[in-house]
C-alpha cells in the first residue's frame, strides 16, 4: 500500500473513532440543503483530541510540501479551516490569514482577515469539501487580493462530480487528506458498517438529491 494511501486510511480511522464523522444510513441526517445523507462530518471535533489534531496537521504539512512546495503564506477557509489553517501555519513557520465568507458589514469591511501582499504564494486549507462553492470563494478573494493560489488542501471530502467541476473551472488543484471512498471501506474494514449499509453508502454518493426519497415512498406505500 502506498504511504498516501496507508494516511488517507489513518485520517479515516481517526474521524471515525473520534466521531467527526458520523455514518447513519438507517436514520439519516438532513443536510441544510435538504438532502437526506447517511453521513456527517464535522471536522471541528477534532482539534479536542491532541494525537489526532498533530496527525492531521503533520498530514497536511507532508502534502503542501509535496503537491506546492513551501508557500509565502497558508490561508484558512472561515470557519472549519480556521484552526486547522493556524496549526499548519504554525508548524511551516509561515504568516497565517483566513478569508471570511463575506466581508465585513462594518469597520475595515475586510474579506481577508490578516496581512497578504500582492504576488505572494498562497496555500488555502479547508476542513471539509462538498461542492467546493464555498470554499473557492476563498480562492477568488486571495487571486482578487493579488496573490497567486498554488492550490487548496482539506482534510476530506464527499468527492461529488460537481465540486471536481468547480475546482477544474476554478483551476485550483485540491489535495485532500481523506476521501469519501477511503472513509466507508476504512469503516467497513473496522465493522462499523455491513456489505448491505456499504452498498446504501455508495447509492447515496452517486444521486445524493434523490438518495431516500425512494425509500421514503416505498415505506407510505406499506
Amino acid at each position: 500500500m502506498k504511504k498516501n494511501d496507508e494516511s488517507a486510511l489513518k485520517v479515516a480511522e481517526f474521524l471515525l473513532q473520534v466521531k467527526a464523522v458520523k455514518l447513519q444510513p438507517h436514520k439519516p441526517f438532513i443536510w441544510a440543503s435538504g438532502w437526506k445523507s447517511p453521513i456527517y462530518c464535522d471536522n471541528r471535533v477534532t482539534l479536542s483530541f491532541p494525537q489526532v489534531r498533530t496527525y492531521i496537521r503533520q498530514q497536511f504539512v507532508d502534502a503542501i510540501l509535496e503537491k506546492f512546495g513551501k508557500p509565502d503564506v497558508i490561508a484558512g477557509v472561515a470557519t472549519g479551516g480556521i484552526a486547522q489553517g493556524a496549526l499548519v501555519a504554525q508548524e511551516m513557520g509561515l504568516p497565517f490569514v483566513y478569508v471570511r465568507s463575506e466581508a465585513k458589514k462594518h469597520g475595515l469591511t475586510n474579506m481577508i482577515e490578516g496581512i497578504v501582499e500582492k504576488g505572494q504564494s498562497v496555500v488555502v486549507i479547508e476542513d471539509l469539501i462538498s461542492t467546493g462553492g464555498s470554499s473557492l470563494k476563498a480562492v477568488d478573494a486571495l487571486r482578487e487580493a493579488g496573490c497567486d493560489v498554488k492550490g487548496m488542501a482539506a482534510i476530506f471530502t464527499y468527492g461529488f462530480k460537481t465540486a471536481v467541476d468547480n475546482f477544474k473551472k476554478a483551476k485550483c488543484e485540491l489535495v485532500t487528506l481523506s476521501n469519501y471512498d477511503t472513509m466507508i471501506n476504512q469503516a467497513l474494514q473496522s465493522d462499523y458498517i455491513n456489505d448491505k449499509d456499504l452498498a446504501s453508502l455508495k447509492a447515496w454518493r452517486e444521486n445524493p438529491a434523490e438518495w431516500g426519497i425512494q425509500s421514503t415512498v416505498d415505506k407510505k406505500k406499506k
